[in-house]
């Protein structure tokens, strides 16, 4: 869980140094890759909700 908890901090730093570098330079491709982090970290972050979820559901029944 703190394996998880450390890549969630890092991706938020990750995401922000590309809008960072976004403001900074104006070049798209930091806009695109920050965007691209967002998705894929969202993807992840539901699936691995729904497993907790279900972890806890099967605990209880």
């Amino acid at each position: 869980m703190y394996v998880l908890r450390i890549l969630g901090v890092l991706l938020i730093i990750s995401v922000g140094f590309c809008f960072l570098i976004h403001a900074l330079t104006g070049q798209r491709r930091y806009l695109d890759v920050a965007a691209r982090l967002l998705k894929y970290s969202l993807i992840f972050a539901l699936i691995l909700f729904a497993l907790l979820f279900l972890e806890r559901a099967l605990l209880i029944a």
